[in-house]
C-alpha cells in the first residue's frame, strides 16, 4: 500500500497521566490511535473534545484503537501545571494515557503541537495502524463522522496485506 500521508511524528512528552509504560507512535503500530490534543483551561476541550474521546475509549477495543490524550499547554502556563492536572484528569475520570506536551524552549508552542502543525485546541488526530496521519480535524467533531472514519480505518487494518 502505498502512502502519500505523513507519518505520524513521535509525540515530545514532558511526562505521562493514567499509564505505566510511555505509549508512542511505533510502540502502538497496529492499532488505529486517536489522539485528543487539549488544554484543560479550553471550554470546547471541556465541553467536546475530551468527551469525545471518552466515548471513544469507552466504544472500540484497547485491542483495536488507542486513545491518547496530548494537553499541549500554549497560554496561561503557570494555571496549567502538571499539579493541577492531574487534579482535573481525577475530577473528569479521564483514564486514558494523557502526555503533557514538552515545551519549546525556543517558543511559545509546544514541541508535539508544532510538529503536527496544529492550530490549536480541541485538535482530534487520527492515526492509522501503519503510522500515517489520515485526518487532522481542529475543533468539534461529528461523532457520527468520527466513528465511521474510525470503522473505516480498523476495516482497512483487517486486510491481508
Amino acid at each position: 500500500m502505498t502512502h502519500s500521508l505523513m507519518p505520524a511524528p513521535e509525540w515530545q512528552v514532558q511526562r505521562w497521566f493514567n499509564t505505566q509504560q510511555a505509549p508512542s507512535v511505533a510502540g502502538l503500530r497496529g492499532k488505529v490511535i486517536v489522539l485528543e490534543a487539549f488544554q484543560m483551561l479550553c471550554p470546547g476541550c471541556v465541553s467536546e473534545g475530551l468527551p469525545q474521546a471518552q466515548r471513544v475509549h469507552a466504544t472500540f477495543s484497547p485491542e483495536q484503537v488507542a486513545v491518547i490524550g496530548l494537553h499541549t499547554v500554549f497560554e496561561h502556563h503557570q494555571a496549567m501545571t502538571p499539579t493541577s492536572l492531574a487534579a482535573f484528569l481525577h475530577e473528569y475520570r479521564i483514564n486514558f494515557p494523557v502526555a503533557v506536551d514538552l515545551p519549546d524552549p525556543q517558543g511559545s508552542v509546544p514541541c508535539t503541537m508544532r510538529d503536527y502543525a496544529m492550530q490549536g485546541t480541541p485538535t482530534l488526530v487520527l492515526i492509522d495502524a501503519e503510522g500515517y496521519i489520515r485526518q487532522q480535524h481542529f475543533g468539534k467533531v461529528s461523532d457520527l463522522a468520527l466513528g465511521a472514519e474510525i470503522a473505516m480505518l480498523l476495516a482497512e487494518a483487517a486486510e491481508p496485506s
